[in-house]
């Protein structure tokens, strides 16, 4: 079985994956688009190449420098090995210029594990762009991020299923997927996480922000909110880019 096989059915059948990085980059004004197309080109086919599964890359809109992506692993030493392999190979090398160039700062990453068995993204067969193809319509994708004082349980996890989760449904949006912090050492550590914190993220698809705004239009979102007042979430409303596989 392959690195990317095993990315794929490591946290459950039918789901992907035990690990995965939320990773948000505040970006040079005006330099989203540059990143994007450099990513897309380069950066896809030869991470997922060594271990790992690109899952999205977004565009958040209410950020217009801000770039989102996801990717995950099989499990913490194969992150290590994955991360090692791109990192020190040549397509990083041939292009981290370009990439860095564009960039304020990339160490914003939460590391996550699935909430429960089975919570993780369910991507099935879908099938990515090619680059320069016309992308397939999406919708857009939105990340609830609670920050919690203890680390989660299943009780918690459990209540919130209870309670967040039919009013997605209500809302007529598309539960994705639902993850808590990885508190596991960060196995490479050139590339820094936030340690020390204890989140629950819950990920819904959307059909646009016209369908968002209908029913969630009040809650507080915004990059410069990433820690709220007690039991609000900080939301992302992230735009799939073209060769991204969630897409809402």
């Amino acid at each position: 079985m392959s690195a990317l096989a095993d990315c794929r059915d490591a946290a459950d059948a039918g789901t992907c994956c035990a690990i995965v990085e939320l990773r948000q980059y505040t970006l040079h004004p005006g330099r989203r688009d540059d990143l994007i197309a450099l990513f897309e080109r380069e950066f896809v086919e030869s991470q997922e190449a060594c271990g790992m599964r690109l899952l999205g890359q977004f565009r958040d809109l209410d950020d217009p420098d801000r770039f989102v992506w996801l990717r995950g692993f099989a499990d913490m030493p194969r992150r290590a090995e994955a991360l090692a392999a791109f990192y020190n190979g040549p397509v990083w090398r041939a292009h981290r210029e370009a990439a860095n160039a564009t960039m304020v700062d990339s160490d914003d990453v939460l590391l996550l594990r699935p909430a429960r068995s089975g919570s993780g993204f369910a991507l099935g067969d879908t099938r990515r762009a090619a680059f320069g193809a016309v992308a397939p319509p999406c919708g857009m994708v939105v990340a609830m991020i609670w920050q919690l004082p203890l680390r989660v349980g299943a009780d918690f996890v459990e209540l919130f299923e209870r309670r967040v989760a039919p009013r997605l449904l209500d809302a007529g949006a598309t539960p994705l997927a639902s993850f808590v912090s990885e508190h596991a050492a960060n196995t490479f550590p050139a590339l820094p996480v936030r340690e020390g914190e204890n989140v629950l993220v819950c990920f819904a698809g959307f059909d646009d922000e016209a369908h968002w705004r209908s029913r969630f239009g009040d809650l507080p979102r915004g990059s410069n909110a990433r820690r709220g007042a007690a039991g609000d979430p900080h939301i992302l409303r992230l735009a799939p880019t073209a060769r991204s596989l969630l897409r809402g």
